[in-house]
């Protein structure tokens, strides 16, 4: 719109041209009367030729002519009144038009006059009261904000004024974090506290020590991570509502928990201490769940035979008790017949398991025939089946004697012998009568 006012007036606005608003008779005249050597002509001038110019747009108009020396003046004064008010119009179309603003989507604009808070304004075309009388600011309310505690951009950039804290056990561990959180309150964000973002990281480090320090450093360090970020998430909401911040913690996230890098090296060895600690625990208890049972098996046969055994000796012992008990009656209705039944039985027990050697005394032979083969042999075969220990001898035959007699044998050898002493005495007796 100034453009083309300016260029109704005839006005020509070149860069390259030094000598703005004037032409060529204006040049020719300004030429004759500056001397050699002069510059362009000042902004004093320039405004002049300027004023001129509006005079005969509109000074003139109604002076029909009139060639008076009181109507350049009055024509001077409208003149520069009209160009003052046309500039102030569009000055004040600028003003009014820097009042506008666009709220983008997800954000909320916050409107002050003179410093105070005045209204929000939501999403789209907006329009305020120019400068000085109010101003806006625009807070993005639906973006995920991050603070960063431990580190700064990468968890390789440590800040160990940070991320070092003590647990409860007087242990010193290494913890990088990060809260992501979102704008609930525009207004108490802006306006409750100073320096919101380190705020809500100075909150986070309050939030983590405090948690860090009622645990132990090895719950720290393994089970209890996701505790640890759900017990800091709950504990900044608190301050965060407490502080009246406007802000919404989302989530809470570990990025590393680990020792210090001084001592990396022999927490690693603890580690792997432990590890073989509950590796052999481990191989202890499988040992016992395979011993044991073995020897609770092992004690329960032992008990079961001791039992049968028990059973036997008291039924043996009850059976013997009754059947002398029986022959205690017996023998007290007739002692005879008991004592010849009891050596008649004794007999067939012993002549069953042991060697007989008949001897025919009617025609008082002395010859005694003994059967030494046989009663080698079945003392060989005693001694077999007994185990005996000493080592077999070889006979003819090829059959095996132990290297001691059995006391069958050596029995009825002296028997023999008896026999044979006794017969040689009688036999010296008859003849000596």
């Amino acid at each position: 719109m100034l453009v083309s006012l300016l260029k109704r007036l005839g006005i020509k606005m070149s860069l390259n041209d030094p000598r703005w608003g004037r032409n060529p008779d204006d040049d020719r005249k300004a030429q004759e009367g500056r001397r050699p050597g002069e510059g362009p002509p000042d902004l004093d001038q320039l405004w002049r030729d300027f004023n001129a110019r509006l005079n005969r747009m509109f000074g003139n108009r109604g002076n029909g002519g009139d060639g008076g020396g009181g109507a350049p003046g009055r024509g001077d004064m409208r003149g520069a009144g009209v160009t003052a008010g046309v500039v102030a119009f569009i000055v004040g179309l600028i003003w009014l038009a820097s009042g506008a603003f666009i709220v983008q989507e997800g954000q909320v604009g916050v409107v002050t006059t003179f410093g105070r808070l005045s209204h929000t304004t939501s999403a789209g075309f907006n329009w305020r009261w120019p400068y000085p009388f109010q101003a806006h600011e625009t807070v993005n309310v639906s973006g995920i904000r991050t603070a960063e505690i431990g580190y700064r951009a990468n968890v390789r950039n440590k800040q160990p004024q940070e991320s070092l804290m003590l647990t409860d056990d007087e242990n010193i561990i290494d913890i990088q974090f990060a809260v992501q959180y979102t704008l609930k309150d525009p207004v108490s964000w802006l306006y409750n506290n100073r320096d919101q973002d380190e705020t809500v990281r100075q909150v986070a480090e309050t939030a983590i020590r405090e948690v860090v320090g009622k645990s132990k450093m090895d719950f720290v360090l393994y089970e209890g991570r996701e505790k640890v970020a759900v017990d800091v998430h709950a504990m900044m909401q608190k301050i965060v509502d407490r502080y009246a911040l406007g802000a919404l913690i989302t989530n809470v996230t570990m990025q590393a928990v680990q020792p210090p890098e001084q001592v990396q090296s022999a927490f690693d060895d603890a580690v792997r201490a432990g590890q073989d600690r509950a590796r052999a625990r481990n191989e202890g208890e499988a040992y016992a769940n395979q011993v044991i049972p073995q020897a609770r098996g092992q004690a329960f046969r032992l008990l079961q035979d001791a039992e049968a055994y028990r059973s036997m000796v008291v039924e043996n012992a009850t059976g013997n008790a009754s059947r002398f008990n029986q022959v205690v009656g017996a023998y007290a209705k007739a002692p005879a017949v008991t004592r010849d039944r009891m050596y008649i039985d004794t007999m067939q027990q012993i002549f069953t398991s042991t060697t007989k050697v008949m001897l025919d005394t009617r025609n008082n032979n002395g010859m005694i025939y003994l059967p030494l083969d046989k009663l080698i042999a079945q003392a060989a075969a005693n001694d077999a089946a007994v185990g005996g220990k000493s080592g077999p001898v070889q006979v003819q035959g090829g059959q095996s004697l132990s290297s001691q007699p059995s006391p069958e044998v050596t029995q009825a050898m002296d028997s023999v012998r008896q026999r044979d002493e006794r017969s040689r005495d009688s036999s010296r007796d008859r003849e000596s009568r």
